[in-house]
């Protein structure tokens, strides 16, 4: 057999975005392996794409159209052509516009690739059609939010800044599981002198990275930061000559704000003894290059924008940002270096189009008019499994005047309930690009191995819609690499890197500002006081109240990435199934035994866990990582079941962690 090795990238929702090489024999995909020219991920990969050839080939790919023939949800299906499909979407679709209007439709993805094409390539479409407009915040959009209203468009420092701290904070981030190419940099850290303190709400998989562990109440981050500030100022260790240079608000905050916060009150809100808060500030002010590596799970709580907004307020007190090593790393941005109008069309888009946030799925396919939607069109997601509230989710999703199509490579939650599925690419099967946003790397990929049976990928389906529907807009008529192609033609980097290398498959580093003075905010100075928002300065904000004992952390898994990768056993083994972590007082309470089935119940629902018995989980507090589907879950839920539709305080996110249950025997 004839093998070959091709580059191509990861193409999950992870900060890493790793470069990939390919075997392929007999237009199949041998192997995958890290590649080593990678100046970011340098040649290792986790264990979910050291196996990818196995979700590439596996035996449940969708590889044709199907028309549903049973009752929704019960995946009942028969085969159908593209064109029969293509032509079912059109009819049915220019029905429900001219007897409801466009907005009657709803497109719903996120990031089940990162691709700038196939990711962003329904935007177009939506844009012509003229469809609701969908707000796609459930993931960092409080992060965002709270970051920019202290420091605007400053950007976060390279990952390998921390080879220069003394001092770093895992603050709210299990980096094993979620950024695991961090991991060779914090240790060279540790090897260099640096101390590692990890904070967090339980001593999840990156607990042995930590020299120290403070497990705080979950959603108190910023009374933390608020607290370690007050101590900072009454003990006069913050950086006064930073402070009057650089830094716009600090006295507003230190006499309005800080006499708010004192140790005590920190402790009442934060769980922790006052003396962890005072060596914790002591330790944080006497660093010479201190960094906090910041992650999104503290901003999915009511008060999650007001959560970012805080720590970020905090390197601006000991000068952190100044420094080499020192200040915040949360999410690289590089959105500004692309026209991503080349691909989103915005202009397409004749009349505003009403929002609908995909945090409240549920409410919108159940209870919006003026008017419904009568269509959902689902694209690299899977909100069955990942939307908050999924009883809600699935009880729109039932509907049978909703026709609902979905555009997939395997059989999943949602596409149990469409009424048109559509075999869809991975990404060895289509041209793409991508960016990171855990470091500055850009890499072009394109197919090493025609589609699997006949699967299309986004931009080619969205390209057939457009045709069945009758439009003969150019732009639809264009490729995935023309467009490629034009995004790298409008961008500035292609002054700053080979492109003639990068169109090779090989990854590219982009230049990266410096994030030190002056910030990227309409004054120059990182902006404690922010007259823009209803709240000009940080402050505490509580969580949402409890109604039942424990509180539920809806964690990332170390196998399962959100929903992907659940269509593998190996994966779903190496989970020991659908767990529940627990603290030993709290089963000891409610009689309950370590392995045994239990049930978790709030208002939103129930849902069926086996129960892992683990002093790593605080008292008060249970743990279930990952968003499994409900074919591998021991009862008929899975864990949105028991989460809200509320919404954070900033960038209307969502507040998946801020939700409380009750466990009890099945």
């Amino acid at each position: 057999m004839q093998k070959n090795q091709f580059r191509s990238v990861c193409p999950y929702d992870c900060p890493d975005t790793c470069g990939l090489l390919v075997e392929v024999g007999e237009g199949q995909v041998l192997s995958v392996k890290g590649d080593p020219d990678h100046p970011f991920t340098a040649g290792f990969l986790c264990a979910k794409m050291n196996r990818y050839a196995d979700t590439v080939h596996h035996a449940g790919r969708l590889t044709t159209p199907l028309l549903r023939t049973g009752v929704k949800g019960r995946g009942e299906f028969r085969p159908i052509g593209w064109d029969e499909a293509a032509a079912m979407i059109a009819d049915k679709w220019q029905t429900i516009i001219s007897e409801s209007g466009a907005e009657s439709i709803l497109p719903y993805s996120y990031a089940g690739t990162m691709g700038l094409v196939q990711r962003n390539a329904g935007h177009a479409f939506f844009h012509k059609v003229g469809a609701s407009q969908l707000e796609r915040t459930i993931c960092v959009a409080a992060k965002s939010a709270g970051w920019e209203a202290v420091l605007g468009s400053t950007p976060a420092p390279v990952p390998e800044t921390v080879l220069a701290s003394d001092l770093v904070l895992l603050w709210g981030i299990n980096v094993v599981a979620t950024n695991i190419h961090f991991v060779p940099l914090l240790k060279q850290a540790k090897k260099n002198g640096a101390k590692v303190v990890m904070i967090d709400t339980y001593a999840n998989h990156s607990k042995d990275l930590a020299d120290e562990l403070i497990l705080i109440r979950p959603g108190s981050d910023g009374a933390l930061a608020l607290g370690i500030m007050y101590i900072l100022e009454r003990e006069r260790l913050v950086d006064e000559s930073f402070i009057a240079e650089h830094v716009f608000g600090y006295e507003r905050l230190r006499d309005e704000v800080l006499p708010f916060n004192t140790p005590g009150k920190t402790a009442e809100r934060t769980g922790l003894d006052v003396a962890v808060i005072e060596q914790l500030a002591r330790d944080y002010a006497g660093a010479s290059a201190p960094l906090i590596r910041l992650g999104s799970a503290l901003s999915r709580y009511a008060n999650g924008g007001m959560n970012i907004r805080t720590i970020s307020t905090l390197p601006a007190l000991v000068g952190a940002y100044g420094k080499a090593g020192g200040g915040c790393l949360g999410n690289t941005s590089t959105g500004h270096l692309f026209d991503m109008s080349v691909i989103e069309r915005p202009d397409f888009l004749q009349a505003p189009s009403r929002p609908v946030n995909m945090n409240q799925l549920g409410s919108a396919l159940n209870s919006l008019d003026d008017p419904p939607i009568r269509s959902l069109y689902v694209y690299h997601s899977n909100p069955a499994a990942i939307a908050p509230d999924q009883n809600e989710v699935i009880r729109g999703l039932e509907r049978d005047d909703l026709f609902t199509v979905v555009h997939e490579r395997f059989m999943t939650d949602t596409a149990r309930y469409a009424d048109i599925v559509l075999p869809a690419t991975s990404s060895v099967e289509h041209s793409d690009i991508y960016k990171s946003y855990g470091s500055y790397t850009l890499q072009r990929s394109k197919p090493v191995i025609a589609p699997v049976g006949s699967s299309k990928s986004n931009w080619e389906t969205f390209c057939l819609l457009a045709a069945a529907l009758g439009c003969d807009e150019p732009f639809f008529a264009m490729s995935e690499d023309q467009l490629i192609d034009q995004l790298i033609e409008r961008s500035p980097v292609k002054d700053h890197i080979d492109v003639a290398a990068l169109n090779r498959g090989e990854c590219q580093l982009l230049p990266a500002d410096n994030p030190g003075p002056p910030f990227g905010t309409q004054s120059g100075r990182i902006e404690i006081e922010n007259f823009q928002l209803d709240e000009p300065l940080p402050r505490y904000l509580p969580t949402a109240p409890a109604n039942y004992p424990l509180r539920l952390m809806t964690a990332p898994a170390l196998h399962i990435l959100n929903s992907s990768f659940c269509e593998r056993d190996d994966v779903r083994q190496a989970e020991k199934g659908m767990r529940l972590q627990m603290h030993p007082d709290e089963a000891r309470k409610r009689g309950l035994a370590d392995g045994a089935l239990v049930l978790v119940a709030n208002d939103q629902g129930e849902v069926t866990f086996f129960l892992t018995v683990t002093a790593d989980v605080p008292i008060g507090v249970v743990v279930a990582e990952g968003a499994w589907w409900r074919d591998a879950a021991p009862g008929n839920r899975t864990v949105n079941a028991l989460t809200s539709q509320r919404l954070t305080d900033m960038g209307r996110g969502s507040t998946l962690y801020d939700n409380f249950v009750e466990v009890r025997k099945t």
